[in-house]
């Protein structure tokens, strides 16, 4: 399976890089991982929402540029379906099962992801109904997948 990672932002913190690092690289036993970063926004901390809306239009048009049109594609979203690990790994099972090889992961920016983005969209998911920084969720989405793979494999690792 080829999974790729695309976010808005590049990725700064030195301890974010690491566990990403090491968790793709656990990954590498299990699947092709791609990490793609598109440019943000540059936009002040006040904003109208029109103003909101054409930074999430014009990261969205970034994102939807790396998106194949073989590719489903996941949307991460506080709106989204919340599942536990093992539901996400059957899901990712069932995917690869009937030949979908190529996934897309997409986080947003801080403003989260454009309506052309969702709509593209085959699924959403959603960690939580909390407010994360999307460089955290990179990380606990990597770590996810691999739980996901040692589930799916019946390997230790899920307690």
């Amino acid at each position: 399976m080829n999974i790729s990672i695309i976010t808005v932002g590049k990725l700064k913190e030195k301890y974010l890089k690491q566990g990403i690092a090491e968790y793709t690289k656990r990954l590498g036993a299990y699947c092709t991982i791609n990490e793609i970063e598109v440019p943000d926004e540059k936009a002040p901390e006040q904003l109208s929402e029109a103003e909101m809306l054409q930074v999430k239009k014009k990261e969205g048009e970034r994102i939807l540029a790396k998106i194949g049109p073989d590719v489903h594609v996941i949307a991460l979203a506080i709106e989204g379906k919340q599942r536990t690990s093992e539901q996400f790994a059957s899901e990712l099972d069932k995917l690869a099962t009937y030949g979908k090889s190529k996934i897309a992961f997409v986080i947003g920016g801080s403003l989260g992801l454009s309506e052309e983005v969702m709509k593209r969209s085959d699924d959403t998911i959603s960690f939580s109904k909390m407010t994360f920084p999307h460089q955290l969720m990179k990380m606990v989405l990597c770590e996810q997948i691999y739980r996901a793979y040692r589930i799916n494999r019946g390997e230790p690792y899920h307690k």
